[in-house]
């Protein structure tokens, strides 16, 4: 079961996030790139990370994407105009997918280790969170409060774009 649930989910995750890079729709993009957020969290919870993948989810499915969201709808961005492919960047991005693809096939099947069965996880320690929680607020308060200035300067700097004119 805990094998079904990882390939759903790193399927979903994959597939969200081309789809949050294909589509031509702002609104849409942000809203694949949520569901990518939101099956990338299920994963790590499926990997006995419950911290991380709660915070994921609150985060960035939550606060970072409703930020997201808000900017588009105030920016009032329409669907992107259509263009023609260039043939060169296309062909050039399909060679250098196609060599990475290779590279980590052959990587894989050449190295044994990858087909023995994993060893149990460890019982994680009770104190594990209070430790990451005190490791992040004395050791990175000052970034934590840099990207918290930088946010509300990205959101007023979006609000004094956005505003008309009055005449």
């Amino acid at each position: 079961m805990l094998l079904a649930s990882y390939w759903f989910f790193s399927t979903l995750t994959i597939a969200f996030g081309a789809t949050a890079i294909l589509l031509r729709n702002p609104v849409s993009c942000a809203m694949s790139l949520a569901v990518c957020f939101i099956s990338l969290a299920a994963l790590f919870i499926s990997l006995d990370a419950t911290l991380i993948g709660i915070m994921q989810i609150l985060v960035y499915a939550g606060a970072v994407m409703v930020l997201f969201l808000f900017i588009i709808m105030l920016l009032d961005l329409r669907m992107e105009k259509s263009r023609r492919l260039n043939f060169g960047a296309t062909l050039g991005g399909g060679l250098v997918i196609a060599a990475f693809l290779s590279m980590l096939t052959k990587v894989i099947l050449s190295d044994p280790e990858f087909a023995k069965p994993l060893p149990p996880l460890a019982a994680s320690a009770p104190d594990n969170v209070r430790m990451i929680g005190m490791t992040l607020f004395h050791s990175y308060a000052l970034p934590f409060e840099a990207i918290g200035v930088l946010l509300l300067s990205a959101t007023v700097g979006v609000i004094v774009l956005s505003r008309r004119t009055l005449r």
